[in-house]
C-alpha cells in the first residue's frame, strides 16, 4: 500500500504518548524488550500484558540477546488506543563517542516498520532524551531531521513530548 508521493506531516504535541490515537506508537525500549522506566514502562503499564507477551515471544525467537540499538520491531499495542507498538532501542549518550547515527537509525527503522505495517499515523517520543542523557536540542535536531528526510508512506509523524522544555526543543528543531 505505497502512497509514494504524499508528504509526511510532522506535528508536535505536549502530552502522554500512551493516550495517542494513532496507528503506531514508538516505544523508546530497552534492549531486553521486557519493559523498563520512562516511556517504556508507561507503554507496558498502560498497554497491558499482551505487549509483554509478544515481546517475550520475540526474545525467544529472533532476539535472544535483545533488540540491537538503532533497530525496531513491532508488537500489538494491547490496551493502548493505537494498533501497534514499534519498539526501538536508542543509544545512551556519550561525550566521548558520536552515536548520532544510531539515534537517527531508531527513527528510520521505526518509519520502515511503520510502512511495512501500513501505518498512516505514528507517534514518536524523544528517543534517548530522557534517562539515556542525550542533550535535548541535539536529540530534537536528529529526530526531526531524520524523520523529515526519511521517505515513508506515513501521513503524519507526531512527536509526543512529555514536558514544555522538550516540546520547546523540538519546536526549535522543526521551525527554527
Amino acid at each position: 500500500m505505497q502512497r509514494g508521493h504524499t508528504r509526511m506531516r510532522i506535528t508536535l504535541v505536549q502530552g502522554d504518548i500512551t493516550e495517542q490515537e494513532v496507528d503506531a506508537v514508538v516505544n523508546a525500549a530497552n534492549s531486553s524488550l521486557l519493559g523498563g522506566g520512562g516511556v517504556d514502562g508507561a507503554i507496558h503499564r498502560r498497554g497491558g500484558p499482551e505487549i509483554l507477551a509478544e515481546c517475550r515471544r520475540l526474545r525467544a525467537s529472533r532476539y535472544g540477546k535483545g533488540l540491537p540499538t538503532g533497530q525496531a520491531v513491532a508488537t500489538t499495542a494491547g490496551r493502548l488506543p493505537a494498533r501497534w507498538v514499534i519498539h526501538t532501542v536508542g543509544p545512551v549518550y556519550a561525550k566521548s563517542e558520536d552515536r548520532s547515527e544510531l539515534l537517527a537509525s531508531c527513527y528510520r527503522e521505526s518509519l520502515r516498520v511503520a510502512a511495512e505495517l501500513g501505518a498512516a499515523t505514528v507517534a514518536f517520543p524523544a528517543v534517548s532524551a530522557g534517562i539515556y542523557g542525550w542533550p535535548l536540542d541535539d536529540a530534537a535536531r536528529i529526530a526531526v531531521g531524520t524523520v523529515r528526510d526519511t521517505p515513508a508512506p506515513v501521513e503524519e509523524a507526531r512527536f509526543v513530548l512529555f514536558s514544555a522544555e522538550v516540546h520547546a526543543a523540538f519546536d526549535r528543531a522543526l521551525n527554527g
